[in-house]
This record gives structure tokens, C-alpha cells and sequence, in this order.
């Protein structure tokens, strides 16, 4: 064996990586529709200044619910299908609210339900609902697949290159959405250009599709479905014959106990697991990347100039996360989230601050960079790297899912609430747009608590290892 991953090894891991591509891609694009969607669907004057900031919220969010279920059921699907058709069933349902976010004029709703309510805005919904399943799916296969195929020593950071692909399809639609926005003023923005914004997936979605059909599934899904020899033949190829063998062995010695009940190992590893994934939405995260050009006007930026910012968030993104990629595996994971979220605590303290104090727009903006890098160095990566390894082989699917529901459902409450503390009129006048921004920053600190006091260190310990050491 080698020290580095094999070229077969890391193959596999990049086809995978583009279903976190697509999760990031198909999230992101939202932080370039806010004001379009607002202008288009939100069209009744007489609603209230809550109903008005709630409705925004259920828009933009809305893709969140599909998550939350996609997420749920992402254990039981993989666990039928196998890894690799829970991917293309993600792809699939990728590729669908691609075009009917787009087009919601494209209503299928009525096939189904001749008296439904199918006004356009909840057919957009509806699609996007679709895509947030399939979101959900990818946010939980594509990292397990990784740790599946991956030996132990390498799981790490091939595991964060999944994130880095999410924080990647980031950057690539702030990039796609700004040169759509170069082509018009805001009123053709408002009324077509949002609409290429959500139609462009279909490039990286079709590659996708394709590229899965060049992959086996995992050693362990194989074994699950009764295909050893299959599952020897890709553990060859990774390991070499000789270790083959015996991780073979140790996966049909886990996969005996493959009906235990979930609390096997008490109810700590699940809570854990669960926070693990509340803390990550409850930094604020997705409120910066979901609405970055909302806030960077709040600096008096215009839309263009908005959206250029938003590259510069996802450049800073990127690169702090292949940072933690190479670090993850020889600093350890605990290190690297505790010193993340000092960072981001500091960061959010800061940014409300400068609102509330109405300090130079830049200041904030330089804050928020700070913010994003604290995070793409921990718990952007990180988090996904513990919730694919601390739970033992045989309750990984019930704990990862539930964990991964949870992690979906803590987005959405968060990002359906941010219009409502950034619009509203009382907190604007009391607090000058700081509020949240303080939130954020007071959960910030409470994760470094938890990652200090309850979560353990899984540098290096293989899968199989999991369930001695919730035992212990």
C-alpha cells in the first residue's frame, strides 16, 4: 500500500463528491433569487409586515422540508437500494426541480389533485421541495459512500472532500448567478433571469447521472445484498488483495448484528449525533449563505455588486475547507471544532456589533469572511466527518438518518426565522439589523462547550471500532 490514496480510490470518491456538489449547487442558488422571488410570488399588498416577511421565509426555505424528509428517509433508502441507486435516485430528483423551479409554469400538480390550489407559487414550492429530498439523500449518501470505500487512514479526508464539493457547488452557482445577472437590470432579473439561475443545474446534474453509472456501490452495501465476491473485487482495488480479506471479514462480522435496536448503545451516541447537526445550523451558516446578497445590501451594495461579494464568501468557503481537509486527519477532529467555533462566535459578536453601531458596511463584510472561514475550517467538513464515522456499522443507517433529519430541520427553522428578525420594523429600529447576528453568536459559544465535554476523538480508528468504543 501506498500513503496516498490509489487513483481507483480517489475516482470513486470525485463521482461521489458531485452529489455534495449538487447539494451545495441546488441550496445556493436561492442566495440570488431572494429579491426575484419576493418581487414575483409575493404579490399582495394588503398582507401584514409578519405575513409578508413569514411568506419570503417559506420561499426560500422551502426546499429545506424536502431535506428533512430526504434526510429521514436516506438510511432506508440506502439500505434497500444500496449507496450507489440512493445517489441516482438523488440525481433524478435533482434534475426534476431543476426544470420546474425554472418553469413552475410547468404544473403537474393538477394530474394529481384537480382541486388543488396550484397557483404558481406553490407549484415553486412543490419543485422545490423535490430537490430539497433529493438534498437530503446526497447530504447523507455521498459522505457514507466515502467512508464505506475509503480505508481508515485516508477516511478523513476524503470524507471533507465531499464538503469541499458542497462548498464548491457554492462558488460555482455565486459564479453562475452573477455573470446571469451581468445580462440585465433588476427588473429583468426579477422577471427571467432567476429562472436561468435555476434551470442551470441541469449541466452539473446530467454529468452526475452519468458518471454514477461508471461506479460500483460500497463494499458494505454489497455484502448487505449478498454480492461478496463483488465487494472483494472493490476492496481489492483500494486495499490490495491481502487486507482485502480482512476487512471483507469484518464487514460480514458487523453487518451479524445488522437488526439491533438503535439504542444498542443508549441514547448518548444518538443525542450526540443529533446536536452534532443542530449546533451546525445553529452557528447561522446557511442564514450567510442562503442570504448573502440580502445582507450585503443592508451595506447599501447594489444587486451586481452584491452578488460579486457573494464569490469572495465562496472563494473564502473553499479555500479554508481544503485547509481542513489536510489538517482533519493529523490535528484531529475536536481541535479543529473547537477552534472553529471561538471563530465564528467572535465573528457573529462582531457583525452584530457593527450593525448595531453602524460602523463602515466593510467592517461587517470583513467579519462575515472571518465567519465563513471559521467555518469551512470546522464545522463545515468536520461535522460530516463525525456524524460518518461515531456511529457503529451496525445502527449507522437509523442514527445517521436521524441525525441527518435533524440537522435539515434546524435549517429550515433557522433560515425561515432570519426574515423575520432581519425585516422586522421593532428589531430594525431597536437593534439596527444585530440581533440575529447575536443569536448566532451566543450558539456559537455553547458548541465549543459540547464539542469540549461530550464528543469523543475518532482520528484513525477504523468503523468497525466504533461500537467498542460506545461500549466503553
Amino acid at each position: 500500500m501506498t500513503n496516498t490514496p490509489n487513483g481507483y480510490l480517489i475516482k470513486l470518491t470525485l463521482v461521489a463528491t458531485l452529489g455534495g456538489l449538487l447539494f451545495g449547487y441546488d441550496t445556493g442558488v436561492i442566495s440570488g433569487t431572494v429579491d426575484s422571488l419576493e418581487n414575483f410570488f409575493i404579490t399582495d399588498q394588503n398582507m401584514t409586515e409578519f405575513d409578508r416577511n413569514a411568506f419570503k421565509g417559506f420561499l426560500i426555505s422551502a426546499a429545506l422540508i424536502g431535506c428533512v424528509i430526504g434526510g429521514a428517509l436516506g438510511g432506508y433508502i440506502g439500505k434497500v437500494l444500496g449507496r450507489k441507486k440512493a445517489l441516482v435516485l438523488a440525481g433524478i430528483l435533482f434534475f426534476i426541480s431543476a426544470i420546474g423551479s425554472a418553469i413552475p409554469e410547468l404544473n403537474f400538480i393538477t394530474i394529481f389533485c384537480n382541486n388543488c390550489d396550484a397557483n404558481l407559487s406553490n407549484v415553486f414550492v412543490v419543485y422545490r421541495i423535490i430537490g430539497g429530498i433529493g438534498v437530503g439523500l446526497a447530504s447523507m449518501m455521498a459522505p457514507v459512500y466515502i467512508a464505506e470505500i475509503a480505508p481508515a487512514k485516508d477516511r478523513g479526508k476524503l470524507v471533507s472532500y465531499n464538503q469541499l464539493a458542497i462548498v464548491g457547488g457554492f462558488l460555482v452557482v455565486y459564479l453562475v448567478n452573477y455573470f446571469i445577472a451581468l445580462n440585465g437590470d433588476d427588473s429583468w432579473l426579477n422577471e427571467l433571469g432567476w429562472r436561468y439561475m435555476f434551470a442551470s443545474e441541469l449541466i452539473p446534474v446530467s454529468i452526475f447521472l452519468i458518471l454514477l453509472f461508471m461506479v460500483p456501490d460500497t463494499p458494505r452495501s454489497l455484502v448487505f445484498h449478498n454480492k461478496e465476491d463483488e465487494a472483494l473485487d472493490v476492496l481489492t482495488k483500494v486495499n490490495g488483495k491481502t487486507e482485502a480479506v480482512k476487512i471483507l471479514n469484518d464487514i460480514k462480522n458487523t453487518l451479524k448484528e445488522k437488526t439491533v435496536p438503535i439504542l444498542t448503545y443508549g441514547y448518548g451516541i444518538i443525542i450526540i449525533g443529533i446536536l452534532l447537526s443542530v449546533f451546525q445550523q445553529f452557528v447561522g451558516i446557511n442564514v450567510v449563505l442562503y442570504y448573502a446578497v440580502d445582507i450585503l445590501k443592508d451595506l447599501n451594495l447594489g444587486t451586481q455588486t452584491a452578488l460579486l461579494w457573494t464569490i469572495l464568501i465562496g472563494v473564502v468557503n473553499f479555500a479554508f475547507t481544503i485547509i481542513a481537509i489536510r489538517k482533519v486527519d493529523s490535528y484531529g477532529r475536536k481541535p479543529l471544532m473547537i477552534i472553529g467555533a471561538i471563530g465564528m462566535s467572535i465573528s457573529m459578536f462582531s457583525i452584530g456589533f457593527a450593525f448595531y453601531s453602524e460602523v463602515s458596511g466593510y467592517v461587517a463584510l470583513f467579519c462575515m469572511m472571518i465567519y465563513v472561514a471559521s467555518f469551512a475550517l470546522s464545522w463545515g467538513p468536520v461535522t460530516w466527518v463525525l456524524l460518518s464515522e461515531i456511529f457503529p456499522n451496525n445502527i449507522r443507517n437509523k442514527a445517521l438518518a436521524i441525525a441527518v433529519a435533524a440537522q435539515w430541520a434546524s435549517n429550515y427553522l433557522v433560515s425561515a426565522t432570519f426574515p423575520l428578525m432581519k425585516d422586522s420594523t421593532y428589531l430594525k429600529e431597536t437593534f439596527n439589523n444585530g440581533f440575529a447576528y447575536w443569536i448566532y453568536g451566543l450558539m456559537s459559544l455553547l458548541a465549543v462547550y459540547f464539542v469540549f465535554k461530550f464528543i469523543p476523538e475518532t482520528k484513525g480508528k477504523k468503523l468497525e471500532d466504533m461500537g467498542s468504543l460506545w461500549k466503553k
